[in-house]
């Protein structure tokens, strides 16, 4: 080895060797030839592959900067230095229905120094119960603001990070609505998932073209699939199948976001993050800056599956609403206050 770690260098040829090398029966070795000649062409599409990928790379960035709103990053507010806190609405708005119910309700919190988040997810039929709010469920907010939005003057999606904000007791930064159908098309970029159905599911509604029909067990269900998983509650079959609730729901969602982190970091997850981001734009709605786009990629691209803490708050159903537990909603509070303060730290390396 030479002082950089490096094989010496092969001495340049003699001139008794250029005439070519001969076993022991005086044929030529042209096994060693052959495996010099691989090695060269190994090394070439190596060199090539990491090339077109930092090209590729590029282009994601690229692609991320478009599905960002063309605004500066106000300063000190770089998702690369300062901790952020966005609010994460999964709507079922599509075609068939044009409704705006929020049936997944996220709050993350991400801090960049200590590679964390803390991801809280809160049951659909949450009673919400504030000041300056009328009492109703969560899941009914987000319409009702889209409906004032020529009176009131203000974004639903603003109005909904001040509620969720004043909720949680933290300063939410961004808000971002993903509907059913970027859902489905994000699953589908990746591949699909891996996930555990927990129970069989059967459910059919002919109005908006519903048709859940899942078998319990370890499944790998593309985007259609995922969705009638995260979103079944009840039967109308024959035979029924085991209602559900907003808490399995939740884990539900959980089990998915998981498998699809486990996607994006397998082999070939640049290529499947910048199918994510191209089926999802046309299906999304936020208030990050273009450039904070790729401050958010840059800087949790290689966060450990088991530094995103899921933090799921349930409580009791009481028809109609899920009253919270409030021991619960203190300890969901205080870990994204603490991923926000750093007292989260990441985990060890795995060596």
């Amino acid at each position: 080895m030479n002082s950089n770690g490096l094989p010496p260098r092969r001495q340049a040829p003699t001139k008794s060797s250029t005439s070519g090398s001969k076993n022991s029966k005086g044929q030529p070795k042209k096994k060693k030839k052959g495996l010099r000649a691989f090695a060269k062409i190994v090394l070439s599409l190596f060199v090539i592959g990491i090339l077109v990928g930092a090209g590729y790379l590029y282009w994601v960035y690229n692609q991320v900067a478009d599905t960002g709103i063309d605004k500066p990053v106000p300063a000190g507010m770089s998702a690369k230095t300062k901790p952020i806190t966005m609010l994460l609405l999964g709507t079922d708005n599509r075609p068939e229905t044009g409704t705006y119910l929020s049936d997944v309700v996220m709050v993350a919190s991400m801090n960049p120094e200590t590679k964390t988040a803390t991801i809280v997810s809160l049951p659909r039929d949450t009673r919400i119960t504030l000041d300056g709010y009328k009492s109703n469920k969560l899941n009914s907010y987000y319409p009702r603001f889209k409906a004032q939005e020529k009176t009131s003057g203000k974004k639903a999606e603003d109005q909904m990070k001040e509620m969720m904000g004043k909720y949680l007791g933290v300063d939410i930064n961004y808000t971002t609505v993903l509907n059913f159908q970027a859902f489905r098309d994000a699953v589908n970029a990746v591949g699909g998932v891996d996930v555990t159905v927990d129970k069989n599911m059967c459910y059919r509604d002919t109005r908006d073209g519903t048709d859940i029909n899942l078998i319990a067990g370890p499944q790998h269900l593309d985007g259609k699939e995922a969705l009638d998983f995260v979103r079944y509650r009840k039967s109308n079959c024959d035979p029924k199948t085991q209602e559900s609730n907003d808490f399995d729901r939740n884990k539900r969602q959980n089990q998915v976001l998981n498998s699809m982190l486990d996607q994006m970091k397998s082999l070939g997850g640049v290529t499947k993050i910048g199918k994510v981001i191209g089926a999802v734009d046309d299906n999304m709605t936020t208030d990050v800056e273009s450039e904070q786009m790729k401050n958010f990629i840059s800087t949790y691209w290689d966060i450990s599956k088991s530094d995103v803490h899921y933090t799921p708050v349930t409580g009791e159903w009481r028809s109609p609403y899920v009253y919270i537990n409030e021991t619960e909603l203190a300890n969901a509070k205080q870990a994204l206050q603490d991923t926000l303060s750093g007292k989260v730290t990441a985990s060890p390396a795995a060596e």
